[in-house]
């Protein structure tokens, strides 16, 4: 015996449920990447990060950032068709506490369609362990594909590009470098520094 209405009933609640499975991944996805402004002796740039694609070293760099880390921090490294590196050493080259590494995820990022090691993105320096990165980071200058995870080598993570001021960024590479504190080349003569880093989303 067919009771009136049930087929409706269910065909609603399908529909229903449809809609609003639809409704929550339409608004997760239109969720917006953290933004960081950086505010340097050179001028203002403003990078965006993924938590989507690398989560941990992400919430590693917003905590640091949400610490105030990186402010009265320098660009300790710049090569200019390579990387400006910072976020690890203050003004008189003495090197900031900092919290346990993050694990690496660079595999996993460029997998989820995390962005390469390219002009503009932002990545975590680390040492010859993939597992030891910590507070600072490196913004390509150049395309730097042997930097990128590969079957062979677990590469640099990816998180964020620069999103505005990446004039600023030019400035930056471009300045005039030597030796200075503990470094013997590829230090700015006249320091470059953070003034702040802040959450600006």
């Amino acid at each position: 015996m067919k009771i009136p209405g049930t087929a409706i009933t269910r065909r609603s609640t399908t529909l229903l449920l449809a809609a609003l499975t639809w409704s929550a991944g339409v608004a997760l996805a239109a969720e917006p990447a953290p933004k960081v402004k950086f505010a340097t002796s050179e001028g203002d740039f403003v990078v965006e990060v993924y938590p989507d694609k690398a989560p941990k070293t992400v919430e590693n760099f917003l905590q640091y950032v949400k610490d105030r880390h990186y402010d009265g921090t320098i660009f300790h490294r710049v090569i200019s068709n390579f990387m400006v590196q910072g976020g690890g050493y203050d003004a008189a080259y003495a090197e900031k506490k900092t919290r346990a590494p993050v694990v690496h995820e660079g595999r996993e990022a460029l997998a989820k369609g995390g962005p390469k090691n390219v002009v503009g993105t932002l990545a975590m320096a680390r040492t010859n362990d993939p597992n030891s990165a910590s507070s600072q980071f490196f913004i390509n200058v150049n395309d730097n594909d042997f930097l990128n995870p590969s079957a062979l080598a677990p590469g640099y993570t990816v998180f964020g590009k620069v999103t505005s001021g990446m004039d600023v960024v030019g400035k930056i590479k471009s300045v005039a470098t030597g030796s200075g504190g503990p470094f013997p080349s590829d230090v700015p003569k006249t320091p470059v520094m953070i003034k702040s880093a802040t959450l600006v989303n």
